[in-house]
């Protein structure tokens, strides 16, 4: 059994057991296909844990009335809601009523302080890594003001931010046009996070021209 597969049971046993009546009935009948595929192509391969999500959400809406995420995302600085969103239920089958509904509930859930994040089915199955890319560059600036692990100034966490928004290598060419700086400045900010093993430096030959987030960067900042 993957790393992926001995978790993702892991993380339903364990909701199942904390849970009961419908908010349980919910998960078992709710969480399918389509919400683990997102899990697996698109969740575990930016964060490798399931640290703070919590599979079909219970919340309610301004008349009170129960509803659930596919997911909420709960760390310390902020609530986010995730969303895989099939063609047939979400958009064929969905009248003016229950497409008035829809936008209004996530229009309630962002007065409320939620940020929601929708992703299609054939995104998450074809194109993950849009689904990423997309998620990662939302995330990355609430997960980098909230860290304390790693100690880093202001600088440091300009360029970390722009390296996890890219969503592929860094050059120092790209912290030049986005901070205005010159080359030196842009190598000397990159090898101090280097030096704090959140970047790791990709080696051409006798030069680094590239830099790439570091393995356990994203856990480091959470």
């Amino acid at each position: 059994m993957s790393d992926f597969e001995q978790s993702y049971c892991d993380f339903l046993e364990q909701h199942e057991r904390k849970r009961s009546g419908e908010r349980k009935g919910r998960l078992v009948r709710g969480h399918g296909y389509a919400e683990k595929l997102l899990l697996q192509n698109v969740w575990w391969p930016l964060f490798g844990n399931f640290h703070n999500l919590h599979p079909e959400y219970e919340i309610y809406d301004w008349n009170r009335k129960s509803q659930f995420l596919d997911f909420a995302f709960l760390p310390e600085f902020g609530q986010f809601g995730l969303e895989c969103d099939g063609f047939q239920s979400h958009i064929k089958d969905m009248d003016r009523e229950k497409h008035s509904y829809a936008v209004n509930r996530d229009n309630f859930l962002t007065a409320m302080g939620w940020k929601m994040f929708h992703f299609t089915f054939d995104d998450v199955q074809k194109r993950p890594e849009i689904c990423r890319m997309l998620l990662q560059m939302s995330l990355a600036p609430h997960l980098i003001r909230s860290s304390s692990s790693t100690p880093m100034n202001l600088k440091e966490r300009e360029v970390l931010k722009l390296a996890w928004s890219l969503g592929r290598k860094i050059r120092p060419k790209d912290v030049q046009n986005h901070l205005n700086l010159n080359f030196r400045t842009a190598r000397i900010r990159l090898h101090s996070l280097v030096e704090k093993k959140l970047l790791r430096p990709i080696v051409n030959g006798r030069d680094i021209r590239f830099y790439e987030l570091a393995e356990g960067a994203l856990e480091s900042l959470l």
